[in-house]
């Protein structure tokens, strides 16, 4: 098992480098001039060579890789064009948002996606399992931007005034307090890796409030999330709940189904302990590939719904072609990509002990 963890960590090595070279390559391959974007009517040519002299665009693109590496495996992720901005303080800001939209999202779909896919496939043919795959096919054929506006006409609007009420917009409600980390741990001069760290802490409110001690905020913050997570993972449950079905229909025709069967087990523990433990491989798998989907929905549902993540700086750092802010987000999700199925494979071998991994 170790040997296998350290082989794929060995290997992520030339992945981040092969998604780092095609993205540099590729966003300086977009027509559009970063001087030009930030000028707009003021960028003369004398203004634009000295911006590009500035942040080494006058280059080759084979020089610019070589020295935006070395910065990388030195810790430096740059500045950003935009701002002038160190764009590691920008991932801390921004990050956290995203991260706890896709926690929750995650959980809300893998939960409710796997119940409804355990019920349909226990009550095969039956009306139950005809009306969850009726669901499960409406599910995943709604837009995020449409489903989200929807859930905020219905629970903002429709409910107003009832104990159903849900906020439409933002991340807390107005004039609450939540002052950041560093200034309650005196950590303004901070640098490096540990600010990087707090500025991180601070920025999720879910985890500042509860370090803080401070749970009506953290409740508030609660109730901000769940329309966002509801309408960027209602794809996601219904393709785990379309995939538990056809799993658990699988499982339920085995030989060890019947024996437990013909043991007297109740039928909840068949269900539960054999059947359900047994088709974890597959719904595992497709929740990992959902990870990939929740963030990159985010970018809509965090726009209908004013969350200050990072699908809208990708955005707004793609149109002014901010060039560092865009490789730092791209090298982070893939990180995140191959980090979630490492996790995802070495769970094979828990959930089915026939599995070794070698």
């Amino acid at each position: 098992m170790a040997q296998f963890v350290a082989r794929r960590l060995l290997l992520l090595l030339p992945v981040m480098l092969g998604i780092l070279l095609v993205t540099f390559v590729l966003l300086r391959l977009i027509p559009g001039d970063p001087c030009k974007s930030m000028l707009g009517e003021r960028a003369t040519e004398e203004k634009c060579n000295a911006f590009r002299e500035r942040f080494g665009l006058n280059d080759s693109i084979p020089v610019q890789f070589a020295r935006y590496v070395t910065r990388i495996l030195q810790g430096d992720l740059g500045v950003s064009i935009k701002n002038g901005r160190p764009v590691t303080d920008v991932l801390a800001e921004r990050l956290p948002m995203t991260m706890e939209l896709a926690f929750l999202a995650t959980v809300f779909a893998s939960t409710f996606g796997i119940a409804l896919g355990v019920i349909s496939a226990v009550r095969h043919n039956t009306a139950v399992d005809v009306g969850a795959m009726i669901f499960a096919n409406i599910g995943v054929s709604m837009p995020v931007f449409w489903l989200g506006l929807m859930l905020a006409y219905i629970f903002a609007l429709a409910l107003k005034g009832t104990p159903f009420q849900l906020p439409p917009s933002g991340r807390l409600t107005a004039g609450t307090d939540l002052p950041s980390l560093l200034s309650v741990w005196g950590m303004e001069d901070a640098q490096g890796l540990q600010r990087f760290v707090v500025l991180m802490l601070s920025n999720s409110v879910l985890l500042n409030a509860l370090i803080q001690g401070k749970f009506a905020v953290f409740a508030d913050a609660l109730r901000h999330l769940i329309l966002p997570a509801v309408a960027v993972g209602t794809i996601s449950l219904a393709i785990i709940a379309r995939m538990t079905r056809g799993a658990m229909l699988d499982a339920l025709t085995q030989d060890y189904v019947r024996v437990a069967r013909a043991k007297g087990l109740i039928e909840r523990a068949v269900i539960l302990k054999h059947t359900l433990r047994n088709a974890l491989i597959p719904i595992v798998t497709i929740i990992g590939l959902q990870i990939g989907s929740l963030l990159s929905g985010a970018v809509l549902t965090e726009t209908v719904f004013s969350l200050p993540g990072i699908g809208t700086q990708v955005v707004d750092a793609i149109i002014a072609r901010d060039y560092p802010v865009v490789q730092a987000f791209t090298v982070l999700i893939a990180i995140i990509f191959v980090v979630v199925n490492l996790i995802v494979d070495i769970s094979y071998a828990y959930l089915n002990p026939r599995i070794r991994i070698s």
